[in-house]
């Protein structure tokens, strides 16, 4: 009978972000993940065969957590869709930090994860895209939310700015939505 794993797939993970958090994305390696986890490489490559693997493990592992914070989606109006969309933004920035969104630089290099990038974004603007002012209104906080993420990876986050930028964005949908409800 064979060696029971010390470690499992979701183990090594969570030790990936965390390399990932204290070094940036340049620290991710197999070595490195290796080394953290006391394992050998081939320990790490039994459950990810490569690094591009192992960032896309990690990517989806951070999609699926966001998903699961947005909950369900359907039949939501585009405005309480976008209002959800931005309190999980809130709620999650503690544990996503720029330097993991750095990871996105590397999975888009992969066209086969660049495919499935632009799909999620066409499900969120599929809800969006009923002509209505609000709907109009949700799409640009949306947009500006996604331009704030992107913005993290050039690090506005180090001084605590992108929350104060994350709270324009919410006021000025918020503003717009009002305006439309009252006219």
């Amino acid at each position: 009978m064979g060696r029971k794993p010390t470690i499992t797939r979701e183990g090594l993970l969570e030790i990936a972000e965390g390399i990932v958090r204290n070094e940036g994305a340049a620290g991710l390696t197999i070595d490195a993940l290796a080394k953290a986890a006391s394992i050998s490489k081939g320990g790490v490559q039994y459950s990810f065969a490569s690094k591009d693997e192992l960032v896309r493990a990690l990517i989806e592992r951070w999609t699926s957590q966001f998903d699961a914070l947005l909950g369900n989606v359907e039949g939501v109006s585009p405005v309480e869709l976008v209002r959800n969309y931005i309190k999980v933004m809130r709620s999650s920035q503690t544990t996503i930090y720029a330097k993991m969104a750095g990871l996105m630089i590397a999975y888009i290099q992969n066209p086969q994860n660049i495919t499935e990038t632009r799909q999620w974004y066409q499900s969120m603007f599929e809800r969006l895209g009923d002509g209505s002012r609000e709907a109009q209104a949700a799409r640009v906080a949306l947009l500006a939310a996604e331009g704030l993420f992107l913005l993290r990876i050039a690090g506005i986050d180090e001084d605590g700015e992108w929350s104060a930028y994350l709270d324009d964005v919410e006021s000025v949908f918020e503003r717009l939505v009002a305006a439309d409800s009252a006219g």
